[in-house]
């Protein structure tokens, strides 16, 4: 496991986008392919836009990259809390990415719960039985969450899964997100969280006591794959 602390989050935002250009290349000269799986928020965004722009969008063979996400909200994907709605308009929309190998978690017609069994196939269909992503792009909210992995759910206990779709009582609706057994495959996960309001919960991800009740991210495999992206505002 890595953590690096930045003092300035351009440059945090910079490092995130260089290693996504450095994984690609890595991946597709060894799979010819990388397969990735992306958070929404604010942070993946401007790493989103960075990645958009010609600097970054030259390095990277963007026909042979294949997007999933870590999590969503069951929104239609119009709906301006939708993480793909995000990703098309910060990213897809400006750089020449195979729309077929773009799944979004979300489908009209169909049941959350229906749709998690279509997109683990969907996963399967890309990945195998092995399901070993190329590169996760994980994100911690200020309780210690990381995907749709909240505290106290009985997700966080999912074992067989490798996609969940719940109804979230605090927020009032469905969530679908990968499961923790799927994220711990990845071959790479880099963690971005920052500023003042992180800084309890990732204290306790990183040197608390073991309680993935509680702080969920704790259930993410600290291995040599796992990164860690933060500020001094968060690591105190």
């Amino acid at each position: 496991m890595n953590i690096i602390v930045f003092d300035d989050l351009d440059k945090l935002y910079k490092k995130a986008a260089d290693t996504f250009v450095d994984l690609s290349k890595k991946s597709i000269l060894k799979n010819n392919r990388f397969v990735v799986a992306l958070s929404g928020g604010s942070s993946p965004k401007a790493i989103f836009n960075l990645l958009a722009t010609q600097e970054y969008a030259e390095k990277i063979e963007w026909n042979k990259v294949y997007f999933f996400w870590v999590d969503e909200r069951w929104v239609s994907l119009n709906d301006e809390k939708s993480n793909a709605k995000m990703t098309f308009e910060a990213l897809f929309d400006k750089v020449p990415v195979n729309k077929e190998q773009i799944f979004p978690m979300y489908k009209d017609g169909i049941e959350p719960e229906d749709y998690a069994k279509e997109y683990e196939k969907q996963i399967k269909n890309v990945l195998g039985n092995e399901g070993v992503f190329d590169f996760i792009l994980l994100g911690m909210g200020d309780d210690g969450h990381t995907a749709s992995l909240f505290p106290g759910e009985a997700v966080l206990d999912e074992k067989e899964k490798w996609v969940a779709a719940y109804y979230l009582k605090p927020q009032e609706m469905f969530r679908i997100t990968l499961t923790e057994p799927l994220i711990n495959k990845a071959e790479n996960i880099l963690v971005v969280t920052f500023g003042e309001s992180k800084k309890h919960a990732l204290n306790e991800v990183l040197n608390g006591e073991y309680n993935p009740k509680l702080y969920p991210l704790q259930l993410i495999n600290k291995k040599e794959g796992l990164q860690f992206f933060t500020d001094e505002k968060a690591r105190g």
